[in-house]
């Protein structure tokens, strides 16, 4: 057995010696800095710029107040469109109204894809309470295909009177047509306001 007896370069050594510094110098900086001081700093770091972005969103929205509350103001002096608001005077004709809109709308609808029918429509009892504006609403139940279903659902929300879809329930009926069950509601012009 021979043993290498070479020796090692002054050269070498100092290589090593170089190596082994910077090593000792690296986990010196983890171990002691970093940790300790780096990383939360830049969690600081991470959580101002997060903060500087909702600074901004609300800088936005604060800009727009004064025209928001132009808008507003222009809607309680009664300019809101003439059509936004259910043309009957009285809770039991503009749920009589709605129920003919819903079915005209449904009715347009009815020879589209796999067709759209509403098997069932009722008024539903509002307690106005010390709202500014009357709600009036009928539940609804429709059986439609689910283009036809999209489109007057589509219509509901871009037609005029302003009409609200809530409570929107959507199941596959067994004929293989989509069953929705809905409230639609509107808003009764409130007194003093200009027709």
């Amino acid at each position: 057995m021979r043993i290498d007896t070479r020796r090692v370069t002054p050269l070498q050594s100092r290589i090593a010696a170089v190596a082994l510094a910077l090593v000792a110098l690296l986990a010196a900086y983890f171990l002691l800095l970093h940790w300790w001081f780096v990383a939360p700093l830049l969690g600081v770091d991470g959580q101002m710029h997060g903060l500087r972005q909702l600074h901004a969103k609300y800088a936005a929205a604060i800009a727009e107040q004064p025209e928001l509350k132009r808008r507003v103001a222009t809607l309680e002096r009664g300019g809101a469109s003439v059509n936004a608001f259910l043309a009957a005077a009285d809770p039991s004709t503009a749920s009589a109204d709605l129920i003919q809109r819903a079915s005209d709308v449904v009715a347009a609808h009815a020879h589209e894809g796999a067709g759209c029918n509403m098997p069932s429509k009722m008024p539903i009892e509002q307690d106005s309470g010390n709202e500014p504006f009357r709600r009036v609403s009928v539940s609804i139940t429709l059986d439609c295909g689910m283009q036809p279903l999209a489109a007057v659902l589509h219509d509901f929300d871009r037609g005029l009177p302003y009409l609200f879809v809530d409570n929107l329930t959507i199941a596959r009926s067994p004929t293989g047509r989509m069953q929705a069950q809905l409230s639609l509601s509107g808003y009764l012009r409130p007194s003093g306001t200009l027709p």
